[in-house]
C-alpha cells in the first residue's frame, strides 16, 4: 500500500489515558506529510528522468546495435573488395604475362624471319660475288685472248710488212 503525504496528514490517532500531545503528533505528522510530498515528488522526477534515461539508453543501445551492423557490413564490403581488387590484379597480371608471351613470341618469330632474310642475303651475295667473279674471269680471259689476238695480228702484220717490202 502506498502512503502519501495526504494520508499523512489526514492520520488520526485515538487518545487514550496519559497518551501523546495531540498537537505535539500532529505538527510531526504535518512535517513528516511536508517532507514525504517533496520527497515524493523528487521521487516522480527522479522515475520520470530515470525513464527518459532508460528510453536514451534503449536508443543507444540500438544505434550501437546498427553501429555494430554496419561496422561488420563494412568490414565485409571491404574485404570483398580486397577480394575484387586482389582477383582484379591477378587477372591483369594473367593478362599482361599473357600479352608479354605473344610479345615475345612475335619477336621471336620476326627474329627468327631477320635471320632467314639475312641468311638468304647473304647466299645472294656470295651467289652475286660469285657471278661477278665468273664474269671478271670471263672478261679477263676476253682481254687476254684479244690481247693474244692483237699480238698474234700484229706479228702477221709485221710478216706481212716484211714480205712487202
Amino acid at each position: 500500500m502506498k502512503i502519501t503525504s495526504l494520508d499523512i496528514q489526514q492520520k488520526r490517532f485515538t487518545t487514550r489515558f496519559r497518551g501523546f500531545d495531540i498537537s505535539e503528533v500532529d505538527e510531526f505528522l504535518e512535517k513528516i506529510a511536508d517532507e514525504f510530498g517533496v520527497l515524493r515528488g523528487e521521487q516522480d522526477i527522479l522515475e520520470k528522468e530515470i525513464s527518459i534515461l532508460e528510453k536514451e539508453n534503449k536508443g543507444y543501445k540500438s544505434r550501437e546495435e546498427n553501429f555494430k551492423r554496419v561496422m561488420l557490413n563494412s568490414q565485409k564490403v571491404i574485404e570483398e573488395m580486397k577480394n575484387n581488387a586482389r582477383k582484379s590484379a591477378e587477372m591483369i597480371n594473367a593478362e599482361a604475362e599473357v600479352k608479354a608471351e605473344k610479345i615475345l613470341i612475335n619477336a621471336h618469330t620476326k627474329l627468327a624471319e631477320l635471320q632467314d632474310e639475312i641468311m638468304e642475303l647473304k647466299r645472294q651475295r656470295i651467289k652475286l660475288n660469285m657471278g661477278i667473279r665468273a664474269i671478271l674471269e670471263t672478261h679477263s680471259k676476253l682481254l687476254d685472248l684479244d690481247e693474244e689476238s692483237v699480238i698474234k695480228s700484229c706479228e702477221e702484220d709485221s710478216k706481212v710488212k716484211y714480205l712487202k717490202i
